[in-house]
């Protein structure tokens, strides 16, 4: 499998995800639609991107009762996103659901992941918050096993599990990691966080990259350095 850099447009509306997009004249890269955005301008923004030639990933992690997954899944099937994903803690049933509402009468889908724990999410918060006291990196890794047991084509989880997640459920489970950022650069709100380079060498599949890039300076210049980090 070949690595990508996921740019996150976390953007609150129409114009200023194309006035991000229009700065990239000769490349068009893979781009995470997430909630902010998909809930502002609907299932017509992922149109519209999509026929400017970008490869989507539609991060609006669902979690609910197994049937009404089932249901959504169904709808986002039709957007002809090319990865979409949900919340492992909703159970190897309503993975199992997701699947079945996710595939189309022809067989294909988009890649389904599902979201471990969040890269915001330490082992005090985990424990104190969720009352889950096992240790993050064990609930990860057995999230993870859920996925694949359950069909998935992998998950989303920090860097820095990527390769154990990989020794866990094989080198084909992708791993999609969030809390990328350039050494010399800000963590914002992350918590478990690495470098473009750092994951490369981790074992991360995809990197999914915000700020660093949509905050930058020279946006596309600091999508191609991150390219150049993770992918060459």
């Amino acid at each position: 499998m070949g690595k990508d850099v996921i740019v996150a447009c976390d953007f609150a509306g129409k114009k200023e995800v194309f006035d991000f997009l229009d700065k990239f004249t000769d490349v068009k890269p893979f781009v995470k639609i997430g909630m902010e955005l998909f809930y502002a301008e609907g299932p017509e923004i992922v149109r519209e991107i999509k026929a400017r030639g970008h490869k989507i990933f539609l991060d609006l992690k669902l979690h609910d009762i197994p049937n009404t997954v089932k249901k959504a899944m169904s709808v986002l099937s039709r957007l002809d996103v090319d990865m979409t994903n949900l919340h492992a803690s909703g159970t190897v049933a309503m993975m199992e659901a997701a699947i079945e509402g996710l595939t189309r009468e022809d067989g294909t889908r988009p890649i389904l992941i599902a979201v471990t724990q969040l890269t915001s999410t330490s082992q005090e918060r985990m424990e104190a918050d969720l009352l889950i006291e096992k240790p993050l990196d064990e609930v990860v890794m057995h999230y993870a096993s859920n996925a694949k047991v359950a069909g998935l084509d992998g998950v989303v989880c920090s860097p820095l599990e990527a390769g154990k997640v990989h020794e866990k459920c094989g080198a084909d489970f992708v791993t999609v990691t969030p809390g990328v950022r350039f050494a010399d650069g800000d963590i914002g709100d992350q918590v478990r966080v690495t470098t473009p380079a750092k994951a490369k060498e981790i074992g991360s599949d995809y990197i999914v990259v915000g700020r660093p890039i949509t905050a930058a300076e020279d946006p596309v210049a600091a999508y191609k350095r991150c390219v150049a980090e993770f992918c060459d």
